[in-house]
């Protein structure tokens, strides 16, 4: 397999370069391995790490990208491993996410907090999910073992999120109709006036 092996250096201070680099790096896929940063290869890659090393040089800094492979095929597969760790922590966390997102909903309709402002709050924390998971599976290239379950928590906060919305609906839907006449003494009363 190709691989991408990046290395920089940046001035000490400030310091806001370095976190805005490493932040780059993370973003792409990218993991820290014996001082190194590796990507797995792809013309994209090339061109986001390239830009990359642009903006380090213009703070100062010196980068270097080499295209290579790895010789030992049990270093490659420790790289591999440690792809798909570094995704399994991002997912773990997209997970623990989503089952805050099911227990706010529980929440919300347990108290039946049924109005709109939670419908768009609940919409906009979906939207955020739904977008995080999108980003993680474009740094997956390991295929990673929580993949799956991450997709899945995703669909049930959406499904949560449309029983959710038709609750709201409904019940706004309802309390603001027209009420039906009243039956009782009221309709009895007007009925025995003779018009």
């Amino acid at each position: 397999m190709r691989w991408l092996f990046i290395t920089y250096t940046l001035p000490s201070e400030p310091s806001k370069a370095r976190v805005a680099v490493w932040r780059k790096l993370r973003k792409l896929g990218a993991i820290n391995h014996q001082a190194l940063w590796i990507l797995p290869y792809s013309r994209q890659r090339i061109k986001d790490v390239t830009s990359l090393i642009v903006e380090i040089e213009l703070q100062r800094g010196q980068g270097l990208v080499v295209v290579g492979a790895l010789l030992d095929k049990a270093r490659e597969e420790h790289v591999r491993e440690a792809f798909s760790r570094s995704r399994d922590e991002e997912y773990h966390e997209l997970i623990a996410k989503c089952d805050d997102y099911a227990k706010e909903i529980e929440f919300e309709v347990g108290r039946k907090n049924f109005i709109f402002a939670e419908v768009e709050e609940n919409e906009e924390e979906l939207r955020k999910l739904t977008e995080w998971l999108t980003k993680i599976e474009r740094r997956d290239v390991m295929d990673a073992s929580l993949h799956r379950k991450a997709v899945e928590k995703v669909a049930r906060c959406e499904k949560l999120f449309d029983e959710f919305s038709k609750m709201v609906y409904e019940h706004v839907d309802h309390a603001h109709a027209p009420l039906p006449p009243r039956r009782g003494r009221s309709n009895r009363r007007r009925s025995a006036v003779p018009s």
